[in-house]
Formats: C-alpha cells, sequence, structure tokens
C-alpha cells in the first residue's frame, strides 16, 4: 500500500532527548527552525510547536501517519515539520533530535530514499550532526546507529490471515532480521490485515543494501499473498464473496460502527474490489475513508469532542454518506 524510509539523526554536543533538559529542547527546536528555510522540499512546509496543539490535534496529526504515539503524548518542547503535501514529515525531540520521514504509495522505497537522502544532505550543511566514522550516526537507541535508517512497507494481507498463514510468515520475517508492527507502527498491533514491515539492524549495512533487502522480501511476502488469494479462490469461493459482500452491505447500511469494525470490513472490501469480486467500488473513496473514520478525525469533521457512543455513529453516517449506502 505504502512505502517509508526515516532517517534518525542527532545535533553534535547536545544530549539525547531522554536526557534533555528544557534549554537543550529549545536549543534543537531552535536549530531545526532555522534549517528549515535552507532545506528545497520543506521551505514551504509548517511547523508545529506540539505543546499549541491540543490533544484532538495531536491525535489527527497521528491517525494521519505524520508523527508516532510517543511524539503526542509527551508534547512538550516537541516539534513537527510538515510539508504541504503531507508527505514529507520531521519529529522535532522524539527519541532523537531529528525523525525524517518520507512516505511513497505502492512500493516505491528507492523513490523515498532519493528524496530523503537529498533532505539530509540540506540539513546536515546547516546542522552539526553526531557522527563517527566508525560507528555511523549516534542514536538513542543502538539498533539504529549506523544509517539510522527504518524502511518499511505496509502491506494488505487477508488472504495469509484467513488461510492461517500469516504467523508462519511473520516468524520467517523475524529470522530474517525484520520487524512486523501493525497500523501505526511500532507498539501497535495489526488490524484490518495491515501489516508494517522494516528492517531490524542498520549497523554495518549501507542503505541501499538495505532497501534492496527490504524490496526482495516484500516481493516474497506479496507473491505469498497473491497465492493464497488465488487458493481462497479455487477452494472455497462462495464463502469468500458471502464474507465480502456482508462487509460491503454492513458498511452501506449500519447506523452504528467502531473504528475496529469498520477496518476489518474496509480490509473485506478492499480484497473484494482488487480480485474483481466487487466491480464498483471507489477505491479513493475507500483510502479517504480510512482517514476520515478514525477518531481525531471525526471530531474535527464534527467540530467538537465526541464520547466514543457519538463517535461510532458519526462513523456510520460518514460511510453511509460517502459510499451512496442507505438512507432509510
Amino acid at each position: 500500500m505504502s512505502s517509508r524510509i526515516r532517517l534518525a539523526r542527532n545535533l553534535a554536543d547536545v544530549v539525547f532527548t531522554n536526557k534533555s533538559v528544557k534549554k537543550d529542547l529549545d536549543s534543537v527546536f531552535t536549530a531545526v527552525e532555522k534549517a528549515m528555510g535552507h532545506v528545497g522540499p520543506l521551505k514551504n512546509s509548517i511547523l508545529f510547536r506540539m505543546a499549541d496543539l491540543d490533544q484532538v490535534d495531536r491525535q489527527m496529526l497521528v491517525e494521519r501517519h505524520l508523527m508516532s504515539h510517543e511524539h503526542a503524548s509527551n508534547p512538550e518542547g516537541k516539534g513537527l515539520l510538515v510539508s504541504t503535501e503531507e508527505s514529507i514529515s520531521v519529529m522535532i525531540n522524539e527519541e532523537d533530535h531529528l525523525r525524517i520521514q518520507v512516505l511513497r504509495s505502492g512500493l516505491n522505497l528507492t523513490e523515498a530514499w532519493n528524496i530523503i537522502n537529498a533532505i539530509d544532505d540540506a540539513f546536515s550543511k546547516e546542522l552539526n550532526y553526531a557522527f563517527l566514522p566508525t560507528w555511523g550516526y549516534l542514536t538513542a537507541c543502538p539498533t539504529n546507529t549506523g544509517t539510522a535508517m527504518r524502511g518499511s512497507v505496509m502491506l494488505h494481507l487477508p488472504a495469509l490471515v484467513m488461510t492461517k498463514q500469516i504467523n508462519k510468515v511473520l516468524a520467517a520475517i523475524s529470522k530474517l532480521s525484520f520487524a512486523s508492527r501493525g497500523f501505526y507502527g511500532e507498539g501497535t498491533q495489526a488490524s484490518g490485515n495491515f501489516y508494517q514491515i522494516s528492517n531490524q539492524v542498520a549497523l554495518g549495512h549501507s542503505e541501499e543494501d538495505i532497501i534492496q533487502n527490504i524490496n526482495g522480501l516484500i516481493r516474497q511476502v506479496i507473491e505469498q499473498e497473491e497465492q493464497a488469494r488465488q487458493a481462497l479462490l479455487v477452494q472455497n469461493r462462495p464463502m469468500l464473496e458471502d464474507k465480502i459482500c456482508r462487509s460491503w452491505g454492513l458498511l452501506k447500511t449500519a447506523r452504528i460502527i467502531s473504528s475496529q469494525e469498520a477496518i476489518e470490513l474496509f480490509s473485506m472490501v478492499r480484497l473484494g474490489a482488487d480480485m474483481g469480486v466487487l466491480k464498483s467500488v471507489d477505491q479513493k473513496a475507500l483510502n479517504e475513508l480510512f482517514l476520515t473514520i478514525q477518531p481525531a478525525h471525526l471530531q474535527k469533521i464534527e467540530g467538537k469532542k465526541l464520547n466514543a457512543f457519538e463517535r461510532d455513529t458519526k462513523r456510520a453516517t460518514v460511510i453511509r454518506q460517502k459510499l451512496g449506502g442507505n438512507h432509510v
């Protein structure tokens, strides 16, 4: 579904954020704010101070995959730099002083790397990075030391889940020193059959090697998912079509729906559209709904805070309206 490259960078002579005091965090923020004007893709970007945003606004940025849950939970001294098209973001004073990330649609790690490499080069001319020739970039977490690069790909693997092969696949991924995480990355569980797969080791490997290794692994996983989809069609097509069509019907008629249930139903509808079972599904509308039905987005749409029941009701309404569902 999407590809992401993330780079961790720290400034020399400034302690890591877990040991920082306010003046340290402020000095990093000021340095990045000054440097951003010299970074081409970020010249017209928006710089947020996390402490200036309320909880709903911070959560919405998490839901849009622009920053981590950890960055939102303790906002003091933290910032977020976001490009106008939202494909580039820089977390300031998260676990490291800078967490630069570039998102691209599809399997496009090389394209993401080319963009982020240019951004990193521009920042390095303005900021003095913590770097040692023997170790590479110094990071708060030892596993990131070296290139300090994490490449990840978001995959939709419903057939592997339905055929009960997913645990075997994830175990094999782990043995190859790759990590599998949920929809929102580190610390989250898989939901809606979405898995984020990334490299675990950055030390001793070049950026190009890391990307090549991830691409090779992802293509193997995709091949296994496609084989599982064909097996479902051949061995149990009526069951598969029933599950897909029931999911489509529920989305178009439900009056109350939780975020978790909606994501699981969307997973089945996406599978149905990919396999040609559902002919008239607007994939763009589905992609938009993935964002807008999340809790913070619903509250921004409504213009006020909503409790869980109100969000579930609003979510069902938004989905029906977008999919042209039953209004009886």
